[in-house]
């Protein structure tokens, strides 16, 4: 189970981290029904971790993907792990076997930049090393939905400041979405603030609650 050091957390829910994946990221985005059409689809995300999301992402959408789409999907992370902490922090899930595989292949041994690996003909990732909001607020990228998954808020506020969060509103399209698995009050209000429809959901493996939300269409849009 890795753990940060730096934030004083656990990478990811402590139960099943790729359920919880599945639970919170994709099913709270709409995913993978809103795949159901051609053309571009692009997920950012806050905090790449162990890649864990990225990689069960990459699963579902080779297995519902249609003819003509295409994933990029971004990630802003500060502390880009090394390959072989990827690798061991990946290796608990047999069913993203796979996809472990090919990512850690692709990984360079000493990350940094930006980091650009085409997966496959029609899957594309982008790490994007480097503070969240510089590097969220300087993308000229439009995201259809978001993957909100820093540390836990009481430990890593930064990652939940309603700078951030407008700066996330501004780069999504209309009508695009964001889920995460955090509730508290505070990172509430800054998505409300910022722009967004906000719902409640129940949270993964007895956590009461989750938040998703959707950026409404402009008046007279």
């Amino acid at each position: 189970m890795p753990y940060s050091a730096a934030f004083g957390d656990h990478f990811y829910c402590q139960t099943d981290g790729r359920l919880e994946c599945g639970h919170v990221f994709l099913s709270g985005n709409g995913l993978p029904a809103r795949w159901e059409t051609d053309g571009l689809f692009r997920i950012g995300e806050l905090g790449f971790g162990t890649g864990l999301n990225a990689c069960e992402t990459w699963r579902q959408w080779k297995l519902t993907r249609r003819p003509g789409g295409v994933l990029h999907f971004v990630s802003f992370e500060l502390y880009p792990m090394s390959t072989n902490d990827l690798s061991r922090a990946l290796s608990r899930w047999p069913e993203i076997e796979a996809e472990r595989e090919m990512l850690t292949a692709l990984w360079p041994p000493e990350p940094g930049g930006t980091i650009d690996l085409a997966l496959d003909e029609a899957t594309r990732l982008t790490v994007v090393c480097g503070d969240a909001f510089a590097s969220v607020s300087a993308t000229e990228l439009a995201f259809d939905a978001w993957y909100l998954d820093g540390f836990a808020p009481s430990r890593n506020s930064a990652m939940w400041s309603a700078e951030l969060m407008n700066a996330v509103f501004a780069k999504t399209v209309e009508g695009g979405t964001f889920a995460t698995y955090a509730a508290a009050g505070f990172v509430r209000r800054n998505l409300i603030a910022a722009g967004f429809e906000v719902e409640r959901r129940k949270g993964f493996a007895g956590k009461r609650e989750m938040l998703c939300g959707v950026k409404p269409a402009r008046s007279g849009a």
